[in-house]
């Protein structure tokens, strides 16, 4: 059983509206409630909330607002937030410094002679193939961290060394580049990730419950998932992210940061919304929506999504049991979305 870190919290800051939100979204040929895609879908936990407003909160599968909810690769966003607040207070010195030079068991190594700017944007250029089916290399990566008998993260990542394009050209998802994020803020900060998420974000946002985020057998936070919270604490995540890092009155996330984070660096580059990936765009360890206005997602595997739109503060959130073979693009998600933001954006 993989060892936690515990994030401790403080008190409750969401209010809940009076009336719950009523939708109706397209998909399939014909219009659909919140109800049907409940009916339809495997999601244990559904929220909607705008500004700090509960709108719709619903469990299934017996989960109820006490349990929490395993975040999957949301967690790389969480990373990527807190490297932006350990170079705002000077732990980091540049998103252009190499990996090893925080890590220097990696000085030989092909990511720790990739910046940290690359790593952030899935673009190291070094050979990891990761396609969530059994036997590829981050089900490798998640032997090496998840086992008892795991070699932790310093010796998974120096088994990958072979880099086959140049660095800051190609974007290509591989967790591993998370899980060397998580090393170097590890190193830099002299804590570990889920002490300095708790010091700097769950403290500070007075969140609701503790949550938790596993470690590999010698005791670094896998960095590429694993944390998990509750429903709740998930959208006040979304929300300070929507308020462009700002929570109660506490600048969280560096404004500056947060903005660079959720914009894709050239509009016609390798990280654009169709080109790195065939709908999102890429960001610094989240992904990027389509279209003009500025709207980004934390995704997870098995249905695990956090969607944000800073315009109108609105965020989703959802945590499910996806299979590989159900909506594997998410299409009917964001069919909801689009028609949310529609209506109440």
């Amino acid at each position: 059983m993989t060892d936690v870190n515990r994030i401790q919290a403080h008190v409750p800051t969401l209010k809940t509206s009076a009336n719950e939100l009523t939708l109706n979204y397209p998909y399939g040929g014909q219009y659909r409630s919140i109800d049907d895609y409940l009916d339809r879908n495997p999601v244990t936990g559904l929220l909607i909330a705008r500004d700090d407003t509960i709108l719709y909160e619903h469990y299934r599968y017996a989960r109820t607002d006490a349990d929490r909810f395993m975040s999957q690769s949301m967690a790389k966003t969480i990373v990527g937030m807190l490297i932006g607040i350990a170079i705002s207070e000077g732990a980091i010195h540049s998103i252009d410094d190499l990996a090893d030079a925080y890590v220097p068991e990696l000085a030989n190594n092909a990511y720790g002679q990739t910046s940290i700017r690359d790593l952030l944007h899935m673009s190291s250029g070094v050979h990891f193939f990761e396609d969530s089916n059994p036997g590829d290399d981050r089900d490798k990566l998640g032997h090496d961290l998840l086992s008892t008998h795991g070699v932790g993260a310093i010796e998974a990542v120096k088994r990958f060394d072979k880099r086959e394009r140049a660095p800051g050209t190609h974007f290509s998802y591989a967790s591993i580049e998370t899980e060397v994020l998580g090393i170097v803020l590890s190193r830099a900060t002299h804590m570990s990730v889920a002490q300095y998420s708790s010091e700097r974000i769950w403290k500070k946002m007075g969140m609701e419950s503790d949550a938790s985020w596993g470690r590999d057998p010698t005791g670094q936070d896998i960095t590429y998932c694993c944390v998990s919270a509750t429903l709740r604490d998930w959208a006040r995540l979304g929300l300070m992210l929507a308020h462009d890092g700002a929570w109660n009155g506490k600048q969280i996330v560096p404004r500056e940061w947060l903005l660079q984070a959720t914009t894709v660096e050239s509009p016609s580059g390798f990280l654009s919304p169709g080109i790195a990936n065939p709908i999102f765009g890429y960001g610094y360890q989240v992904w990027i929506l389509p279209g003009e206005r500025r709207m980004f997602a934390l995704q997870g595997m098995d249905g695990q999504r956090i969607i944000v739109d800073p315009r109108s503060k609105l965020v989703l959130v959802q945590t499910a049991v996806w299979t590989s073979d159900h909506d594997p693009g998410m299409r009917e998600i964001y069919a909801l979305w689009y028609s949310l933001v529609a209506q109440y954006g």
